[in-house]
């Protein structure tokens, strides 16, 4: 398990996968700079509101590191992101690094409770917004924020360096004063090895947790990614996964700039507007969630778009359904590929281009070599039997959880393999398929929703005497959350009163319960737990 009062990487471990050609020594920021210089006016990242070329990312990557400079924020402090996807947020995630800062990558859509618990955990005193946030503006945000005791030190306000010339404004007083000197950026550098971003991720118990990302480990996930899809430089990537967490991270940001492939990012996800993108930008490599491609495939124009270009569509987040799967090979022509990992391990398999279509679609590919996954029961190694629940040691593993020693001892063995929260099997030719699940969450349109959370916000109203949150199948979103209740004598609920309820106390949408169903009394299980298997048999039929 890693102890935080040593460097974040074993030198070690990171000499051995240097070696073996995995991990280097140059960092997102120096690729960004080399391609500004040799290709200045390449796209880098493309929306429908303008584009960014390489050169204009460089830029403004540097107007951001120099704001953050000029406001004396020192280096190593970690800046609370709160942007839409898009290209600015990729200028910021640059900025900040080369401001020798860490990214807090927080979703958009994230409510307040979220955003309160994100900032204590991360120690994060500055907050990166456009000038105006969601539906309102940060003033109110930061205002909320303070009476929940999370006051910011200083508020960073940037424009869509895309279609905006406007400044750059800390504290709310423009500065613009270009980027950091050489022996600036020397003094403050961030290493490839050094802790340079921290997302949140759902699991089996309360809020997120904080998980910390070294460059090094998503480098050798691109290494994965562009030999399983044949990916190059001539390549157009759609990237539809938010930025910030792990999916958006290695196919919006890592891997295209590490290729120096030109990004469309848009805000929103709306089906039509994607397709008419993909066409227009000849989009030849296209990220998304199940869910997302779902809806791709329920646009009804869809067979009047020119998708000739697609080649290669990665998806995952949640288990692939293979009808539709193969439906979207049929009608774009493109080939399916996914992953089989998690925000903390990187990736322990992969399908490739020349995997049969039944491998490709049925199974998450062949386990990584380098990965060295194990399947343990309790602890116990169960390899040799082919069934177990997954673990890893390898390039593309997370340091781990910042700052959460318990959390850290639930995600790795008692020897340092790092854990998945599923049941796989292996077969004899390498091949790996979920066939279960050892954690309480809930996968909504490849969005992990931890359980035990939703129990325990639903909890707080006061007509509730026990709550059980299960999935309930949906042949778009996979799964979506139920609120099975057991009322106080007496008390009524409707679905509008909880989700108002829940709304008002500044949790995130993304885990409102969108079923409600009341019972007399919750089913217990022999050892005196909530019968879970039951209640998710009932909402199935």
């Amino acid at each position: 398990m890693p102890d935080q009062t040593q460097p974040l990487v074993d030198p070690a471990v990171a000499a051995a996968y240097r070696a073996d050609g995995w991990w280097a020594d140059e960092t997102l920021s120096d690729i960004v700079r080399r391609h500004a210089t040799e290709r200045p006016d390449a796209d880098a990242y493309v929306a429908s509101a303008g584009r960014l070329s390489w050169a204009q990312l460089d830029a403004a990557a540097d107007r951001v590191a120099g704001a953050l400079v000029a406001a004396g924020i020192p280096a190593r402090s970690r800046i609370a992101v709160l942007l839409p996807d898009g290209p600015t947020i990729h200028a910021v995630f640059l900025g900040i690094e080369r401001a020798g800062c860490v990214v807090v990558g927080m979703g958009h859509r994230a409510g307040t409770a979220e955003i309160v618990h994100l900032l204590g955990k991360t120690g994060a005193t500055t907050l990166v917004t456009l000038e105006a946030h969601r539906d309102g503006s940060p003033a109110e945000l930061i205002a909320e924020l303070a009476a929940h005791d999370r006051s910011i030190a200083h508020h960073v306000v940037v424009p869509r360096f895309e279609c905006e010339a406007a400044p750059i404004t800390v504290d709310g007083v423009a500065t613009d004063p270009g980027g950091p000197s050489p022996a600036e950026l020397a003094a403050r550098r961030l290493g490839p090895d050094d802790l340079f971003l921290v997302n949140s991720t759902s699991g089996t118990t309360g809020l997120p947790k904080c998980v910390q990302h070294t460059q090094n480990r998503w480098r050798y996930f691109n290494a994965k990614a562009a030999e399983n899809g044949a990916l190059t430089g001539a390549d157009v990537f759609y990237s539809a996964v938010p930025a910030p967490f792990g999916f958006g991270l290695w196919t919006a940001h890592v891997t295209p700039i590490l290729l120096g492939a030109p990004t469309v990012s848009e805000e929103r996800f709306k089906a039509a507007d994607v397709l008419a993108a993909m066409e227009r930008e000849r989009v030849s490599v296209l990220c998304c969630v199940s869910t997302q491609f779902i809806l791709l495939l329920s646009e009804p124009d869809l067979d009047r778009y020119d998708l000739s270009a697609l080649r290669v569509m990665f998806t995952g987040g949640e288990a692939v359904p293979y009808d539709r799967a193969v439906a979207f090979e049929e009608r774009t022509g493109a080939t399916v590929l996914q992953f089989y990992g998690s925000n903390e391990t990187g990736l322990l398999s992969g399908t490739v281009l020349g995997d049969p279509p039944e491998r490709r679609l049925r199974t998450a590919g062949r386990i990584v070599p380098e990965m060295q996954v194990r399947l343990f029961d309790n602890g116990v190694d169960v390899t040799s039997t082919g069934r177990g629940q997954p673990a890893c040691k390898g390039p593309a593993t997370s340091p781990g959880y910042l700052d959460d020693p318990g959390a850290n001892a639930q995600l790795f063995t008692d020897d340092g393999w790092m854990l998945m929260a599923d049941i796989c099997t292996i077969d004899d030719e390498g091949y790996l398929s979920v066939v279960g699940r050892t954690s309480d969450i809930i996968i909504r349109g490849g969005k992990n929703i931890s359980a035990p959370q939703v129990e325990s916000e639903v909890a707080t109203h006061p007509a509730v005497a026990h709550v059980a949150a299960v999935p309930v199948p949906d042949p778009v979103f996979g799964e979506r959350v139920c609120a099975v209740v057991q009322l106080r004598e007496g008390a009524s609920l409707t679905l509008e009163e909880l989700s108002a309820h829940l709304l008002a106390r500044g949790i995130s949408k993304e885990i409102l319960p969108e079923r409600l169903m009341i019972v007399d009394e919750l089913p217990i299980s022999s050892g005196g737990k909530v019968a879970k298997g039951e209640l998710r048999a009932r909402l199935s039929t």
